[in-house]
């Protein structure tokens, strides 16, 4: 990533990731060392995460790495020691995995969380930001979606990530820690988990036409969804953290790039590109899921400047070239 989010010196700054060793917190991780940053402690205990992510990161001399996991609170203790930005990465994902297991995702992303935040507060971390995620806008149907217009959760992924808003809004009330969330809107791009169980669509997508093998739709393909290429989330996370706006702090944002593509127009895409004819298998809905996903993205940008830098075809095409990569690799 060459674009640059920032105009502060990082030289003098700590900052502590979460769930760095995965697809998201690697990238914000990555942006911070080559930006100079005095320190970047990530943590992880690879739930999720890789080594070959924090191998990227190993060769900067900001690099830290503590193992651990966020469900003990004096191991988030400990990762925050001395810390002045915190950037919360870590959780359990996935729609299905919290259907099937709504304990765990509770655990993690609600316990985990406070959790962090709590460690973070008796620290006296400066700024704190998160993830949230579009799931909570549930069953509201307007487009686009509008942060402070929200339905009702359809999943327990989405119940966890609406906690973590209110037990942010809470935490900036109580203990005076400025908190800013981020409503992620489809996170696509280089490093994504292309072979779990809940692995994204779009790795599935090429790996799947790469093996000249016929991908699974769920439901009839028409659902849209404004995908968003991860360099914009590693801004939106850079701005958060480092904003001095008094009225951008404890604040939900969508980020996205305010476009939507069905998952139909994604799949013959990536099979034109891969210069294939294969037919993708369409399957039933997948509970939980939304029919229709597009961010209203005003608020990012009248607060925090947020500009999405890499429109969707663009971060596409990156994204594509790596996994085509990575599978000839193997």
């Amino acid at each position: 990533m060459e674009n640059k989010f920032h105009i502060e010196d990082l030289h003098d700054l700590s900052f502590l990731i979460t769930g760095a060793a995965g697809f998201i917190g690697s990238h914000i991780a990555e942006y911070l060392l080559k930006n100079g940053a005095a320190k970047v402690r990530v943590i992880d205990n690879f739930a999720n995460g890789f080594q070959s992510n924090l191998n990227v990161l190993r060769p900067y001399e900001g690099f830290e790495f503590l193992e651990g996991d966020i469900r003990n609170l004096d191991f988030c203790r400990k990762a925050s020691e001395g810390i002045d930005f915190v950037s919360h990465q870590a959780a359990l994902g996935s729609v299905p995995r919290s259907i099937k297991d709504p304990s765990s995702s509770n655990d993690v992303n609600v316990g985990g969380f406070v959790n962090i935040l709590k460690a973070a507060v008796e620290n006296k971390v400066k700024q704190f930001v998160y993830a949230s995620s579009s799931s909570v806008y549930g069953d509201e149907p307007t487009l686009p979606k509008i942060e402070d217009r929200i339905g009702n959760c359809l999943s327990p992924y989405a119940v966890s990530k609406r906690a973590d808003e209110l037990y942010a809004d809470v935490f900036s009330k109580a203990y005076n820690i400025p908190v800013l969330g981020f409503r992620y809107f489809n996170i696509f791009g280089p490093r994504q988990d292309p072979d779990g169980p809940y692995a994204a669509v779009i790795p599935l997508f090429v790996k799947a036409i790469m093996n000249n093998t016929s991908a699974f739709i769920n439901g009839d393909g028409d659902q849209t969804r404004d995908f968003t290429f991860v360099e914009n989330a590693v801004q939106i996370n850079v701005r958060g953290m480092l904003t001095t706006n008094v009225e951008a702090k404890n604040k939900v944002y969508n980020v996205a790039i305010g476009e939507n593509y069905s998952v139909n127009f994604l799949y013959n895409y990536i099979k034109d590109y891969l210069k294939s004819d294969i037919q993708p298998n369409h399957r039933e809905p997948r509970e939980g899921d939304i029919r229709n996903s597009l961010a209203d993205i005003s608020r990012a940008k009248n607060l925090l400047g947020y500009e999405p830098t890499t429109k969707f075809e663009t971060g596409l095409i990156k994204t594509i070239e790596y996994f085509k990569h990575l599978y000839s690799q193997k």
